[in-house]
């Protein structure tokens, strides 16, 4: 394998791998406070995709009256659309949280897992009612270009609004969970939710907050996947939130940092089966991965044993 490959093959695997992270950061904030696997956060990754795709179109697609659109393609239309894909998933996730999730929390486990499986089938089925299940192509919201090159592989805009967006909102919910007193609430109901109450603390309001920024992250993987790779359909979250999931479990459920480590590992992984010439199997590589990582280490990379009290 030459430079220009290995090159070609290490930005590919950043690029998903970064994907991979804000869907994975949704499942491990969950966990870390509910103890609950929310399956549905990658359908949640698929509304966002759409209400990019939405607003993009409404902004780039010219009036058949006048022949003018409202914006051009342009990064001040793209980040209208992330914005307002951001806002929807946002609203989708704390409503999630508060029907379907709140109602069902003293109730045993098993309860909230079906019922999370349950709203993953109801979003994917409203979709395909209310959109069809036809691929829609992506609109331009920015002008794809080069932007520089590394060893003769070329990097493109696209690429850079990725990489500098996700280590952004990344940087953003460290710097929420470990500065700020919503973060510090976190930390405090994913310790001992019962002790943060009597310590005055809106459990609620917290996990509410929980999904709400997870759910965001999520539509913003959903754009930056839609603009890289673009079509949107009602089934394309599945493979991207199974194995961003994955990648939680990984890098140590539960665990913020683990779960960018999970997913950095999963994307290169995937990539190099596919420098390797066997793209076929790229999505059990993640499967496989889980396996042989809970073979070495049963809490993930990251994270730690948990001791239950009987």
């Amino acid at each position: 394998m030459d430079s220009a490959t290995f090159v070609q093959h290490s930005v590919n695997g950043l690029q998903l791998g970064l994907m991979y992270a804000l869907i994975a950061l949704g499942y491990t904030m969950v966990y870390g406070i509910l103890r609950l696997i929310n399956f549905a956060h990658g359908d949640v990754f698929m509304v966002g995709a759409y209400a990019a795709y939405f607003v993009g179109t409404a902004l780039t697609q010219k009036n058949p009256a006048t022949g003018a659109a409202l914006m051009g393609p342009g990064m001040a239309t793209a980040m209208i659309a992330l914005v307002a894909a951001m806002a929807v998933c946002a609203l989708l996730g704390v409503t999630i949280e508060r029907f379907a999730y709140r109602p069902l929390r003293s109730a045993p486990r098993i309860a909230a897992l079906i019922t999370a499986i349950g709203v993953s089938f109801l979003l994917e089925n409203l979709c395909v009612v209310m959109l069809g299940a036809t691929p829609r192509g992506f609109p331009t919201l920015i002008h794809k270009h080069d932007v520089f090159s590394v060893a003769g592989v070329p990097i493109s805009n696209y690429q850079v609004m990725l990489f500098i967006l996700s280590l952004l909102l990344m940087g953003a919910l460290q710097y929420i969970v470990q500065h700020t007193m919503v973060g510090k609430a976190m930390r405090a109901v994913s310790f001992d939710q019962d002790a943060a109450r009597l310590m005055g603390i809106n459990v609620n309001a917290v996990i509410a907050w929980t999904f709400v920024i997870g759910s965001a992250l999520a539509a913003a993987a959903g754009m930056l996947y839609a603009m890289n790779y673009p079509k949107v359909e009602p089934y394309m979250g599945i493979f991207p939130g199974l194995k961003a999931f994955v990648a939680a479990v990984v890098g140590g459920i539960g665990n913020i940092p683990g779960a960018v480590a999970g997913a950095l590992i999963m994307g290169f992984a995937e990539t190099l089966v596919i420098a390797l010439g066997y793209s076929t199997y790229r999505d059990a590589v993640a499967f496989a991965l889980l396996i042989v990582i809970l073979f070495i280490r049963p809490t993930g990379i990251l994270g730690k044993g948990l001791v239950e009290k009987v």
